[in-house]
């Protein structure tokens, strides 16, 4: 390393060692499309194209580690002349494989199939855990919890009701997933450096044989397009923040008792024998803390570059999304896991709900369907909430407190009102169908599994395509190479 210059020991050789493991293998794979492609075009000699495609296989083959940066390349791209010129016994001088080919579009390619291999495994984990939420929201449909409003008791609701809304944001999150897949998987090779060429290349054949399921229409976004780029560091970010939010919200659960400590996401206490500390939740609200880094990272390299290839808006931003993916499945498949163990523990009791004012809405909206005017309702119900909590209340005191606001009320006015603000179990028989009744939760589920079939097979339609290409893809390179 001391023989390398100051730019090489500063820059390359760190973003080598960043790079080489993501782009090598990518590299390799698209230039025998690539081959392939200009054999059939003849715009190679078969016997040329065969010499390449048999020095691709084998590096394909090749299971060793790549070389240390030593200067001797430039950069990844350089390694792989470097490496099939040696496989094929020839000097790089008589390589063919980057014939009608640039840099340029090779990474756009490569970058595009890098992060559409990564995003298919991170929908894969978000539509897995959507799934769990669904199953744990129809199981605890039923389960009387006290939901919160800035942090303080508002009404109540269920855990089945709570679970079935991240599961109905899960369920959004996937298709916009689904949407950034397809407008990564549309291939920018052919490009060139941005003008294309006049040789009779086949972008399309390119295209097919490794797996996109179309072409940019422009040549000059195709190399230069930052966009999809933008797209995966914002969902990743968008995803991520939503689930930490939740993740919050179980830290309360857990810490109230009112559902199970899941053991496997636990870590001890190095001094408190009986503690089992939940910090996978504090994990997985600092994972969407570095998602919203690398999408602001992203964001501002891709802001800061000119609208053509450049470096900081294309290639530096690559290890921000890489690593912002890998983060992102692993954030899903924690949450999943998590929430598939959790189970009721001691929900909050009946007195508990009561004692916290969160039925005092309820007891309001009863009394407006003995015709009294809301605001008079809610101004009777905050005095007598005042006087004391509702399993205070009797109908004397009741009445009492009304004369100076709703005025007189019958005795089924009063018994509605009282029965509203005692018990909490009544929000279980709420008809409304976005609400937390215990019928309507259970039909939001169905709706919402539902809404991921669609996505689903979308996913299963992409890994169709690339199981496809990879397959041709091997069969004519292995025939070409025999050749």
């Amino acid at each position: 390393m001391s023989t390398l210059t100051t730019y090489q020991r500063n820059h390359l050789a760190p973003t080598y060692d960043h790079h080489v493991g993501h782009l090598y293998p990518a590299m390799v794979r698209a230039s025998q499309a690539h081959v392939v492609m200009l054999t059939e075009q003849g715009l190679i000699p078969a016997e040329r194209g065969a010499r390449l495609l048999r020095g691709l296989a084998e590096l394909r083959a090749d299971t060793t580690a790549t070389p240390a940066y030593d200067g001797s390349f430039e950069d990844t791209y350089y390694l792989l002349e470097k490496r099939l010129a040696e496989a094929c016994g020839i000097a790089t001088s008589e390589l063919d494989v980057q014939l009608a080919r640039s840099r340029n579009d090779l990474d756009a390619g490569v970058f595009r199939m890098l992060l559409r291999d990564q995003l298919v495994e991170v929908l894969q984990r978000v539509l897995d855990t959507g799934r769990t939420a669904l199953d744990q929201a129809d199981r605890y449909a039923d389960v009387v919890i006290t939901g919160f409003t800035h942090r303080r008791p508002a009404q109540p609701t269920t855990i089945g009701h709570a679970l079935a809304g991240y599961a109905e944001a899960l369920a959004g999150q996937a298709a916009t997933y689904a949407d950034v897949i397809d407008q990564l998987n549309v291939s920018p090779l052919g490009s060139c450096a941005f003008a294309g060429t006049d040789l009779d290349i086949d972008p399309a054949r390119l295209a097919e044989l490794l797996g996109f399921a179309g072409l940019v229409t422009n040549s000059y976004e195709a190399v230069a397009g930052a966009d999809h780029l933008v797209r995966v560091g914002t969902i990743n970010a968008r995803a991520l923040a939503t689930g930490a939010r939740l993740a919050r919200t179980l830290m309360d659960w857990l810490s109230w008792q009112w559902v199970t400590t899941p053991g496997d996401f636990t870590q001890g206490s190095s001094i408190m024998p009986q503690k089992r500390n939940p910090v996978v939740l504090e994990h997985l609200v600092s994972y969407a803390g570095q998602a919203a880094a690398d999408a602001a990272s992203v964001l501002n390299n891709v802001g800061a570059a000119w609208w053509e290839d450049s470096n900081n808006a294309t290639t530096d931003v690559q290890m921000r999304l890489w690593e912002s993916n890998d983060r992102a499945e692993r954030f899903f498949a924690l949450v999943g896991g998590f929430l598939a163990e959790i189970a009721p523990l001691t929900p909050p009791s009946r007195e508990e709900i009561v004692a916290s004012g969160a039925t005092t809405t309820a007891a309001a909206d009863a009394l407006t369907r003995h015709g009294v005017p809301f605001r008079a309702a809610h101004s009777l119900v905050g005095r007598l909430v005042r006087a004391g909590g509702p399993d205070t209340w009797t109908p004397e005191g009741v009445r009492a407190a009304a004369a100076d606001t709703a005025g007189e009320l019958d005795d089924a006015a009063v018994a509605d009102l009282i029965t509203a603000a005692v018990r909490p179990e009544l929000v279980l028989q709420r008809a409304q169908a976005d609400g937390p009744g215990a019928a309507a939760v259970r039909a939001q589920v169905g709706v919402l599994r539902t809404a991921l079939e669609p996505v689903a097979d979308r996913l299963d339609a992409v890994r169709g395509l690339l199981r496809r290409a990879d397959e041709a893809l091997d069969a004519v390179a292995a025939e070409m190479g025999a050749a």
